[in-house]
């Protein structure tokens, strides 16, 4: 049986240090390797600990966050870090700093030990640790432990568990059918792509981050994205996107424009839905009910996509947990549109594309270095 997953613990608080802690040691696939009170701990105890992945607070004396990941990148230190961030303005702006400087994801901070989101943002922070640092393990050679999981999620809302402080949460969900693998046949031959709609989660803002900096600059389809986030952080997420991106990224607002060359990120914590009309396109935010556990969610971007855009539109699947998008993608090419989903080896979280692959949703799958180039390939030839 496969070692557990050890995290090292960087964090300036106590109380936050054994909060985590106690989050870790709930779940049998992992364990806490070590702590460090801050950043130039951490590094004297990296080589003794050897840890497959680290938490990492970015508000600490001597050597904050953001300093330790610049002294991490420069000695080549290539264990992953999440880090834990404040939902301040402040605190998303520096968490997007953080992971332009290499950090894989980010999670927001608990507001201590009776917070009332402390069992979904532990169930949120248990599966980022075991897919980063399984991910990790694997490059390594090495073995990782298979945690199902509605394992974690019994794990942290049972009435029994000593994390939680919630009872279990019914999610609404206007998309309830079981999902089933079926053979789709296209209504119609593939169009001129005018829309791109793209999925994503756990893994996504470093996959985007390589996709959209290796776009064409002259690629005339506008991309609509659904990056599960928590709200606060998608703002400057696009920011961050729009630096590195030939194209316009920014965060989708009611009424926005469908036009060449943008890129819309759903808000966090709303969905966004594509309308064509006669003279354009146009995006609708809504707080309807989480969808598949989310808001926003892949499925109910590509189910109006499909219904509006049809064999004009090209549906992507890329890494995340779960199977959100896995279903209304195969109404994309249902419709006759482009159906693409990221490949496993190239996957943090083989969740989302694989469940599509699987039902037969996927046309085709492709390596996360090579999804830019496809997308705009493809779309191009369909002009």
């Amino acid at each position: 049986m496969a070692e557990p997953i050890s995290v090292l613990i960087v964090d300036d608080s106590a109380l936050m240090r054994n909060l985590i802690s106690k989050i870790v040691e709930s779940v049998p696939g992992l364990r806490v390797a070590e702590k460090a009170m801050n950043g130039s701990f951490a590094l004297e105890k990296i080589p003794r600990v050897k840890p497959d992945i680290m938490v990492l607070d970015l508000e600490m004396p001597e050597m904050n966050g953001i300093e330790f990941l610049k002294e991490r990148k420069r000695l080549g230190i290539d264990i992953p870090v999440v880090i834990l961030s404040s939902l301040a303005r402040k605190g998303a702006e520096i968490t997007m700093e953080a992971l332009a400087l290499g950090a894989s994801d980010f999670i927001t901070k608990p507001s201590g030990s009776i917070s009332e989101d402390i069992a979904s943002i532990g169930q949120h922070l248990a599966s980022t640790l075991l897919a980063y640092g399984g991910e990790y393990r694997r490059r390594k050679g090495g073995e990782t432990p298979v945690f199902p999981e509605e394992e974690i999620n019994r794990i942290f809302h049972s009435r029994e568990s000593a994390i939680s402080r919630l009872p279990e949460r019914t999610v609404a969900t206007s998309l309830s059918k079981p999902l089933k693998a079926e053979k789709i046949v296209p209504l119609r031959k593939t169009g001129s792509i005018e829309l791109i709609a793209i999925g994503i989660s756990t893994g996504g803002p470093n996959a985007l981050r390589e996709v959209f900096a290796a776009l064409d600059p002259d690629l005339r389809q506008s991309i609509l994205v659904v990056q599960h986030m928590p709200a606060g952080f998608t703002a400057e997420f696009a920011k961050s996107l729009d630096r590195i991106c030939p194209l316009e990224v920014k965060e989708a607002a009611e009424g926005d424009l469908i036009k060449p060359g943008r890129i819309l990120i759903a808000p966090g914590n709303f969905h966004i839905e594509a309308e064509k009309r006669s003279l354009a396109g146009i995006v609708h935010i809504s707080d309807a009910p989480h969808v598949n556990s989310h808001r926003p969610s892949a499925d109910v971007l590509f189910a109006s996509v499909a219904k509006h855009y049809g064999n004009h539109a090209m549906g992507v699947i890329i890494t995340g947990m779960g199977s959100d998008g896995a279903r209304e993608l195969g109404s994309i090419l249902k419709e006759g549109g482009i159906t693409l989903g990221q490949d496993e080896a190239s996957c943090v979280v083989y969740g989302m594309p694989k469940v599509a692959w699987e039902l037969g949703h996927v046309q085709q799958q492709v390596g996360l270095g090579d999804m830019a180039k496809t997308i705009c390939r493809l779309a191009k030839e369909s002009g």
